[in-house]
């Protein structure tokens, strides 16, 4: 049996006319080869689907119930092109996202994952909260699409993009000399207890500032080591100690505690776009992304001149 699909869609017209003429000029083919086709069709089917005189044209039993199976045939393929083509476009799928936990404080990665949330409902976007460098193998594995991540070294399979250099601030209790300072240098911390990350959370930020504060010669007495960073700002909130955190956790704002500028020029924190060199990027990864460069480059028009 070789029947195609212009086999149905000639046959429902025919039947849906019931004249040979008419839908010939609805299929914009002309009568002689809409005939043969139907001829063709019925011996494959090997039954008479169509009742033919001189005069008219009628369904047999055969043809009504091969009219009502072809137009839910037909209906399937079109509906099944219509799914292929919104997932190739991205308005389908699944779109999978590991984040920091600094990324939503972000404003233009909040901002692209709302924008994207409201233009693409249908895709399924799973935005999953793992450190920098937790999501490294599931990037290189496929299991993420994309990573916003802070900067750490990336192994040659990835790929990125930055999204952002923001400034690191001094976190301090709002009752001590520190919290009336309008600037503060980094060395001006080194005999504070240090609240900061626990060294095997694998967080970006933990070599980062660690390295900035190196580079210093500061040494910090670090006096607690969490696994979050609003644990860190909590801690600093109740007076256990001094700390550091990029200045989108800024968003954050307690009474007991101040963020205060770092004067060192260098004291910054990137934060990355990455995903896979060996993974082609799905049209909704494709189109978060060019979201996300609308929310940065408005972002940045918005921003005040320095």
């Amino acid at each position: 049996m070789n029947i195609e699909l212009r086999h149905l869609r000639y046959f429902v017209a025919v039947a849906e006319e019931l004249h040979f003429g008419r839908a010939a000029a609805r299929l914009n083919i002309s009568q002689p080869p809409l005939s043969q086709q139907i001829q063709i069709l019925e011996a494959q089917v090997g039954a008479k689907l169509l009742a033919r005189t001189n005069r008219s044209v009628s369904l047999t039993a055969a043809g009504a119930q091969f009219l009502a199976d072809s137009r839910q045939i037909l209906s399937q393929v079109d509906a099944a092109a219509i799914r292929a083509a919104r997932l190739h476009h991205g308005e389908t799928g699944e779109l999978r996202i590991g984040f920091t936990s600094s990324a939503p404080f972000i404003k233009p990665v909040s901002d692209s994952l709302s924008q994207f949330r409201k233009d693409f409902p249908d895709v399924h976007l799973q935005t999953l909260e793992i450190n920098t460098r937790a999501q490294i193998v599931p990037l290189n594995e496929g299991a993420l699409e994309l990573g916003l991540m802070r900067n750490t070294p990336l192994p040659d399979t990835l790929d990125w993009q930055l999204i952002l250099r923001e400034p690191l601030m001094a976190m301090v209790h709002h009752e001590t000399p520190l919290a009336a300072r309008p600037a503060i240098s980094l060395r001006e911390l080194a005999d504070q207890p240090f609240v900061f990350f626990d060294p095997h959370v694998g967080t970006g930020l933990y070599d980062d500032i660690l390295g900035l504060l190196h580079r210093y010669g500061v040494q910090p007495r670090i006096a607690q080591e969490v696994g979050e960073a609003m644990t860190i700002i909590g801690l600093v909130a109740a007076g256990l100690g001094v700390s550091i955190l990029p200045a989108s956790f800024k968003r954050i704002q307690l009474n007991e505690m101040r963020w205060v500028p770092i004067t060192e020029s260098d004291a910054v924190s990137e934060m990355w776009l990455v995903w896979s060199k060996h993974h082609e990027k799905s049209a909704a990864a494709q189109r978060f992304m060019r979201l996300l460069d609308e929310a940065l480059t408005a972002d940045k028009n918005a921003s005040p001149p320095d």
